[in-house]
């Protein structure tokens, strides 16, 4: 238990921050909402850039790991751009229905706990990081987990570019 405590005392208060806005964006995802259609990029492209941060931060962007996240980035982006969905798209206007999900809740928390379990075996465990199977392995997940949202946007991308509907 004192062990938790130490970790849990020494996390930053950003990363509570963060934590407490992906929440509350998680929430609001959760109801059906209109909004512009260029907010439907803004999410997806800050999670992109903050998960690049972190491999290029822990990983570096040269060799294997690189390539292990952006395959499962990839991978995940394709899968998601392609499900059906009831987003719609009124391009007079600007404005998007979104339909309410959990979905993005759940992805998010499970992107923050993964990488914040990452932050704790890099700090408690630096010889991991080394370790090609340890890299690809983390490197594979967290790109997996991050092509989902964009893969989104990607979809609702195609839906901007769809003529209207007479």
């Amino acid at each position: 238990m004192q062990a938790i405590q130490h970790i849990l005392s020494r996390t930053p208060t950003f990363v509570w921050i963060i934590l407490g806005v992906l929440v509350w964006r998680g929430i609001a995802a959760s109801r059906d909402r209109i909004v512009p259609v260029r907010q439907l990029f803004i999410l997806p492209l800050a999670l992109l850039a903050l998960s690049v941060s972190d491999l290029s931060s822990r990983f570096g962007l040269h060799g294997l790991p690189p390539v292990a996240w952006l395959a499962g980035a990839a991978a995940t982006a394709l899968l998601a751009a392609n499900v059906p969905s009831t987003l719609r798209i009124e391009r007079a206007t600007g404005l998007a229905f979104v339909p309410g999900s959990w979905l993005p809740l759940a992805l998010m928390m499970t992107i923050f706990a993964t990488k914040y379990a990452l932050a704790i075996l890099s700090a408690t465990h630096p010889e991991l990081l080394a370790r090609t199977g340890f890299a690809i392995a983390a490197c594979t997940l967290s790109g997996a987990l991050s092509g989902i949202l964009p893969g989104r946007m990607l979809h609702a991308m195609r839906a901007l570019r769809q003529p209207a509907l007479a």
